[in-house]
């Protein structure tokens, strides 16, 4: 084992409106929701945050969801290799989006010690993602898609696509 790192907090993720880096108009907080690092974060207008979502904002990258955007109860959303959500896009209950994970080269050492690898997500305009489905970073979600619930994306959606499973796998694709 290496170094042991000392923790520190990294607050309660109370937030106020002009801590953000942009918000929009009729940008609507539900109760539990926490907010971490909101100067690297823009809303723009037109957004609902269900219930107890925790949007963890990073130092480094940058967090945007783009306008009507619907985000439903329980989501956490990772931003640390930046995070890029289009408009009009809908997001399930209990959704969570990673953008980063530890490198697996080292035997030997804790996984925890090892290098972070930083890698952004984009979701583009009009998709939809289920009910607790896990994104992966590094993918791409293309516009007007569909991720079905519980799924776990593992690699890029081409637009207008209906994927789902674990990992998720193409089922069909939309009409355009």
């Amino acid at each position: 084992m290496g170094t042991i790192k000392r923790y520190k907090s990294h607050g309660d993720g109370t937030f106020t409106r002009e801590a953000f880096q942009s918000i929009g108009d009729n940008v609507i907080f539900e109760a539990g929701v926490m907010v971490f690092h909101p100067e690297n974060i823009t809303l723009a207008s037109n957004i609902y945050i269900g219930h107890n979502t925790i949007l963890k904002g990073y130092y480094k990258s940058q967090m945007e969801i783009g306008t009507d955007t619907w985000i439903g109860q329980g989501c956490f959303f990772h931003s640390a290799g930046g995070l890029t959500i289009g408009k009009a896009v809908g997001i399930g209950p209990m959704v969570k989006i990673l953008t980063s994970y530890h490198e697996d080269s080292h035997a030997g050492i804790a996984v925890l010690e090892l290098p972070l690898i930083f890698k952004p997500v984009v979701i583009e305009d009009g998709a939809d993602i289920g009910t607790g489905t896990v994104i992966l970073p590094g993918v791409a979600i293309g516009r007007n898609s569909i991720v079905g619930a519980g799924s776990v994306v593992t690699r890029n959606i081409p637009p207008f696509a209906v994927f789902a499973g674990v990992p998720a796998k193409l089922l069909r694709m939309r009409p355009q």
